[in-house]
């Protein structure tokens, strides 16, 4: 039999497909083993190439951190400032404000709904004199450099489904995450670290229960090589950094070069993506050994920088110690860092947990976006602070019970707030009723808000697809609109 058609009698139909559908992605390989063969050293930050023709236009941001707030922040007592509220204390949140909106199981049958105002005061920050509660000081330091969208909305009334329609689109798992979308799109910036990297955190208390679902940053369908690396909160932050005892680094060095001709002869036989992924994968990891443990040494940090973030700055697997490990992957070329902190879902401990997420969180996130600005940063890295949904305005549980009452999970309408890359600080937009209900004006949903991110990135978002299984996907399913309006 001819030699060659044996070879093409092993490829399968996705193979097959593939071979051609990914000769992009080994077009970038190519371009990555020619600039520095497998057992030599590349130049610090050395790119690697995105999709040629991306981005589609001059973008306004390079990078993106996505502060994630899972458990969903309550919008009426931190954002959507309601002083009309108070004359409605404990009366009933009228039917026809109620109608339409899906509610969880928890309160669905619930017999009444007492409103509940916000529980602490809200003030007036920054030049702009925008209204946020007096809980998030810190924030409302920073008020003039970020927009706040309060016309948020989701049909998703529980967690994972709320969290991964926000970062991929849809509803039900399996789809690239955003973060996936920008690297597979635009490529890497740097050659010695991931471009996509996850970090996450919980409450000291952990409080929320919500799990971390790897498909929040997975790659879906796309090649594995795109999904989010995740940074451990103990220990090494990523295993395997240290060579096995006995062997040297050059040991290591030439294993991984017979390792590589193995995986090249096998990819031009097969063409699979996933064996490209395994090639890339090997030479970051080896270049990590010396990068990770840099990166994560914050010891030479001025003193003045770890007081910014704030007292858990030092605490590993802290949000604070992950905001300023957030800006040094920036500084060193990864493209979408993504910080996801659970706790934020106070069913029936609103009167005291919802203070204690915002002394944990507020101080941080602020410090993260004066730390870029100072650097000269913030202009092109989008910095997005979001949970999945919002809280209801109506009490959950027992108003007279200090620790027994709290908020359900509202989707029709939620707040978050968005800063740098081409963003307009000290704005609002977007407005809900009277009691923070439902959207009355310039709604946004999660594909409006993604085409916006991609457009800031330099990427039409109906341009950016990737044909599986017949169809071609994209971030934005067949929907999304870009805000320009919150555009600077």
């Amino acid at each position: 039999m001819n030699p060659f058609f044996e070879r093409d009698l092993r490829l399968s139909r996705r193979q097959l497909f593939g071979k051609t559908a990914t000769g992009l992605g080994t077009w970038a390989l190519t371009s990555l083993l020619a600039e520095s063969s497998f057992g030599q050293t590349q130049q610090k930050h050395n790119p690697i190439p995105g999709l040629p023709g991306l981005p589609h236009f001059k973008p306004k941001a390079k990078r993106v951190i996505v502060l994630w707030q899972g458990g969903a922040p309550s919008q009426i007592d931190l954002f959507d400032y309601k002083p009309g509220l108070e004359k409605h204390r404990l009366e009933e949140l009228p039917e026809s404000i109620r109608k339409g909106a899906r509610l969880s199981t928890m309160t669905a049958t619930q017999a009444k709904f007492p409103v509940l105002p916000a529980i602490k005061p809200f003030k007036q920050y920054g030049k702009s004199g925008l209204w946020l509660s007096e809980m998030i000081p810190y924030m409302g330091g920073i008020s003039d450099e970020f927009t706040l969208i309060k016309s948020m909305h989701t049909e998703a009334v529980n967690h994972a489904p709320g969290v991964t329609h926000f970062l991929t689109g849809s509803q039900i798992p399996g789809r690239p995450s955003m973060g996936a979308w920008a690297s597979y799109g635009l490529g890497n910036m740097t050659d010695e670290l991931p471009s996509f990297v996850v970090m996450t955190s919980a409450d000291e208390k952990h409080t929320c229960g919500q799990l971390f679902y790897d498909y929040y940053w997975g790659s879906g369908f796309l090649p594995s090589k795109y999904q989010g690396v995740r940074f451990r909160s103990e220990g090494d932050p990523v295993l395997y950094l240290n060579n096995p005892a006995g062997m040297t680094a050059e040991m290591r060095r030439g294993v991984l070069n017979d390792i590589d001709a193995l995986d090249r002869k096998r990819l031009e036989d097969y063409g699979d993506p996933e064996i490209e992924t395994r090639i890339t994968q090997y030479e970051l990891a080896f270049k990590m050994q010396t990068s990770v443990p840099e990166l994560t040494d914050i010891s030479k940090e001025p003193q003045h920088i770890l007081e910014m973030y704030g007292p858990d700055v030092t605490k590993n697997g802290s949000y604070a110690h992950n905001c300023l490990l957030a800006r040094r992957l920036i500084e060193r070329g990864v493209r979408f860092v993504q910080l996801m902190h659970s706790g934020w879902d106070q069913h029936g401990n609103l009167a005291t947990q919802l203070a204690l997420q915002c002394r944990d969180t507020d101080q941080a996130s602020a410090a993260l976006v004066k730390d870029l600005k100072q650097r000269g940063l913030l202009e092109d890295t989008i910095v997005i602070w979001a949970g999945e949904f919002g809280r209801t305005t109506f009490v959950q549980g027992d108003i007279n019970n200090v620790n027994g009452h709290g908020r359900d999970h509202l989707g029709s309408a939620y707040s978050l707030w968005v800063a740098g890359g081409g963003f307009k600080g000290g704005t609002t937009y977007g407005e809900t009723d009277d009691y923070g209900y439902n959207v009355v004006k310039d709604g946004v949903d999660a594909h409006d808000f993604g085409a916006t991110i991609l457009h800031q990135l330099g990427i039409d978002h109906e341009k950016l697809t990737y044909n599986y299984q017949g169809r071609n996907f994209r971030l934005t399913d067949v929907s999304g609109t870009v805000i320009k309006p919150i555009l600077a």
